[in-house]
């Protein structure tokens, strides 16, 4: 049995969609408020509660073989469900007996940036998992191509793309649908137990390459507005006078949008390698989503 949190996500929905196309039993936490229609539909156990409660933790994980770690709070609260709701999983996962647990991190956990809490939680799972006797794989997605989604649709209609801040800085981001592939192999991958691996698409990106694929895709040129990082950090700080919580949180986007998050030749053709799959480029992944 495997247990996927955040099911209803960009990513664990994929896992789970996965996992029963192979006819594999999978247990998908979920909140009674999320939209779990499909996961029921596709034959998924369903295990509704609240990853802020150790009780419902300690029921998901009954019985439980493998787990999937896909959830995370975005900008929202870092300390409780990036990182206590997994070191409550960990903890369960010993408990239990699991033979594989399976974290999402995020590329750049590793480089000490004191103003993203999610970074920083991220990077204090990694360390309590590595040192927790499980058999591991940790996960560090550059960025995921499922986001670009809804931007692309507002491209459709409008032909306007938001980019802030230096449209040079590189990315590689991510098949969503290879991220849900590689985190199912990992627990029979033989070259991916105790690793942690950097995950990136094929291409390294600038910024400003994304609203260049769009306007392929859509066959129109691209209207960019390219305002500069400080009228972000303006609006973040003035947000910080009426609720200084809420500029906090606002550290993980200023992180995204103020650093470079790709990945090598190097470590996507290791990561080719040891999950021997080719790995889908950006354009390709749009174009089976956006029907072109």
């Amino acid at each position: 049995m495997y247990l996927v949190t955040g099911a209803t996500g960009q990513i664990g929905r994929r896992v789970v969609r996965l996992l029963r196309e192979r006819e594999l039993p999978v247990r998908a936490f979920v909140r009674l408020t999320s939209r779990y229609g499909e996961l029921e539909n596709r034959g998924a156990e369903l295990y509704i509660g609240d990853l802020l409660e150790d009780r419902d933790i300690q029921k998901g994980c009954k019985g439980v073989e493998y787990i999937i770690s896909t959830h995370g709070s975005g900008s929202g609260n870092a300390q409780a469900l990036d990182y206590r709701a997994n070191i409550d999983l960990i903890d369960q996962a010993k408990e239990q007996g699991v033979r594989h647990f399976v974290f999402i991190s995020v590329l750049g956990s590793d480089r000490g940036y004191e103003d993203a809490p999610v970074f920083k939680a991220k990077r204090a799972v990694e360390k309590y998992l590595e040192v927790s006797g499980l058999n591991y794989t940790i996960l560090r997605p550059a960025g995921l191509s499922s986001n670009l989604l809804p931007l692309a649709e507002q491209f459709r209609q409008t032909g306007i793309y938001l980019l802030i801040g230096d449209p040079n800085h590189r990315t590689s981001i991510v098949s969503t649908d290879d991220l849900a592939q590689i985190a199912i192999d990992s627990v029979t991958v033989e070259g991916a137990r105790n690793q942690i691996f950097a995950v990136g698409g094929p291409d390294v990106l600038k910024r400003e390459d994304i609203p260049r694929i769009f306007s392929r895709i859509f066959n129109r040129e691209p209207i960019i507005i390219n305002p500069p990082l400080f009228v972000f950090d303006g609006v973040r700080n003035a947000l910080g006078f009426v609720n200084p919580q809420a500029r906090k949180g606002l550290g993980t986007l200023r992180t995204l949008l103020g650093n470079e998050f790709f990945c090598t030749p190097a470590e996507i053709a290791t990561l080719e390698s040891v999950y021997n799959l080719k790995l889908e480029s950006l354009e390709s992944f749009l174009r089976r989503y956006l029907g072109t």
